[in-house]
C-alpha cells in the first residue's frame, strides 16, 4: 500500500492536532473523532472518559483542528461545511413579522360565482331600455337597504346587456353590504375587463380587498379609483389601509434586501471554499521537477565540455567510441540509466540529431551544441566529406 501523499501544510496540521489531543485527550470522546479514539485503543493506549470542554482563551468554541466543540461534525450530521454555514446565516435572519391593524377584516365568502351573462350577446335597443329600467329599480331596492332585491335585479339588467360595466360594478357594490367580498371582486373584475377605467368598479373592489386584509391590493385599487374620479369616500377608504399598505411595503423591501444580503454572503462562502479546495489540490500536487530531470542531470547537460561531445558525436555518430573514457560522459551514461534510459542519447531522439534534440528539448544546448544542431546529421558514404574550415587569421595589432 503506498504511503498517503501529505504535503507539508497537512503535516502541520495534522501536528497541530495531535499537540491539542496530547493536552486535551479528552477531546477523543467526540463522535467526529471516534475513529482516532479507536485507533489509539487499538495499540494499548486509553482515553480518558469524561465529556471534553474547550480550554480557557479559546475562542468561538472551535476547536484548532476545526468542527464545533462537544457536537458532532458537519461530516457526521450529513452536513457539509458550507451547508452548515449557510444555515447558520439563515437563521441568524429571522423573518419578522409585521404588525397591522386587522380591525373590520371579515372572514372570506366561498359562495358559487354570479351570472355574468352571455359575453357574446349584442342588445337590442329594447333590451337596452329594459335593462336601464331595471338598474333604476335595482338602486331604489339598495338606497331602502334591500340588498339582495338589488342584486336579484342588477343581475336581470346583466342578462339583458351583459356588456354593461356599470351594472356589474353596482351589483358589486350590493355584495359588499352583505359581506361577500369575493363576489364583489369577481362583479368588479369583470367590470374592468369591460371597461379599463371604471372608477367604481377600482373602488368597490379596492374596499373588498381592505374587508379580506388585503391591504397593499386595497391601497393600490383605490389610488386608481381617486385618480380617475376623485371620490370623497374612496379618499376616506385609502388613508384608512395607506398605513397598513405601508407597512407591508417597508417589511417586505427590507426582507428582499435581507435575503440579497444572505445570498452574497452564501457567495463569499462559497467561493472561499472553492478556494480552500483549490489551494488544497494545488498543495497535493507533486512538487519539483519532472522524473529524469533532477538537478545534477540538469547541471552535468549543461557542462561545457559535454555540449563539445556532444556536437562531435552527431557529427559523426562513430566517435563516441573515442569519448567512452571520458569521466564526464561516463557519469552522464550512468544517470541515465537510473532514470531508465538506455543511454543519454536516448532522451534527444537518436544519435545523429542529438544536438538538434538537445538544443530544442532542454534549452541547455547552447554554444558548441547548438553549433552541432545545425550541422545536421553525419554525411553518408556517396557523399564527400566536408573538409574542416581553416581558421581566418585576424591581426590583433599586438605586434
Amino acid at each position: 500500500m503506498a504511503l498517503p501523499n501529505l504535503s507539508h501544510a497537512d503535516l502541520e496540521k495534522l501536528k497541530i492536532f495531535i499537540n491539542f489531543v496530547s493536552e486535551n485527550p479528552t477531546v477523543l470522546n467526540l463522535p467526529q473523532l471516534q475513529f482516532v479514539k479507536e485507533f489509539v485503543e487499538k495499540f494499548g493506549g486509553k482515553v480518558p472518559p469524561g465529556e471534553f470542554k474547550m480550554p480557557a482563551g479559546a475562542a468561538g468554541g472551535k476547536c484548532p483542528f476545526g468542527g464545533d466543540a462537544g457536537t458532532a461534525n458537519d461530516g457526521a450530521s450529513g452536513m457539509n461545511v458550507d451547508e452548515s454555514e449557510e444555515s447558520d446565516l439563515e437563521e441568524s435572519e429571522p423573518e419578522s413579522e409585521v404588525e397591522l391593524n386587522m380591525e373590520g377584516v371579515i372572514e372570506a365568502d366561498f359562495e358559487a360565482d354570479q351570472p355574468m351573462g352571455d359575453s357574446n350577446k349584442t342588445p337590442s335597443e329594447e333590451e337596452i331600455d329594459q335593462a336601464s329600467d331595471l338598474r333604476s329599480q335595482a338602486a331604489a331596492a339598495y338606497s331602502e337597504q334591500k340588498f339582495e332585491e338589488a342584486i336579484d335585479l342588477y343581475t336581470k339588467a346583466i342578462e339583458l346587456n351583459p356588456g354593461n360595466a356599470l351594472f356589474h360594478a353596482k351589483r358589486g357594490q350590493a355584495f359588499l353590504k352583505l359581506k361577500k367580498p369575493n363576489a364583489c371582486i369577481r362583479d368588479c373584475d369583470k367590470a374592468l375587463e369591460l371597461n379599463c377605467d371604471s372608477a367604481a368598479a377600482y373602488k368597490f373592489r379596492g374596499r373588498a380587498h381592505r374587508l379580506l386584509g388585503n391591504w397593499e391590493k386595497a391601497a393600490k385599487d383605490l389610488r386608481q379609483a381617486c385618480k380617475l374620479d376623485f371620490d370623497e369616500e374612496a379618499d376616506e377608504w385609502l388613508r384608512e389601509v395607506t398605513p397598513n399598505a405601508k407597512k407591508i411595503e417597508q417589511h417586505r423591501i427590507k426582507q428582499e434586501r435581507k435575503r440579497a444580503e444572505l445570498e452574497s454572503k452564501k457567495a463569499q462562502r462559497r467561493a472561499r471554499a472553492h478556494a480552500k479546495e483549490r489551494q488544497k489540490q494545488q498543495q497535493q500536487q507533486p512538487q519539483g521537477p519532472p522524473k529524469g530531470f533532477n538537478p545534477e542531470f540538469l547541471s552535468a547537460l549543461n557542462d561545457k565540455d559535454f555540449q563539445e561531445i556532444l556536437a562531435d558525436i552527431a557529427k559523426n555518430p562513430a566517435n563516441i567510441e573515442k569519448h567512452k573514457n571520458n569521466p564526464k560522459f561516463a557519469k552522464l551514461q550512468s544517470m541515465a540509466k537510473q532514470l531508465g534510459m538506455d543511454n543519454v542519447f536516448n532522451m534527444f531522439g537518436g544519435l545523429g540529431g542529438a544536438a538538434a534534440g538537445f538544443g530544442a528539448g532542454t534549452g541547455a544546448a547552447t554554444g558548441a551544441g547548438a553549433g552541432a544542431g545545425s550541422a545536421g546529421a553525419a554525411p553518408t558514404a556517396d557523399e564527400p566529406k566536408p573538409e574542416p574550415k581553416k581558421r581566418e587569421f585576424v591581426d590583433d595589432g599586438l605586434d
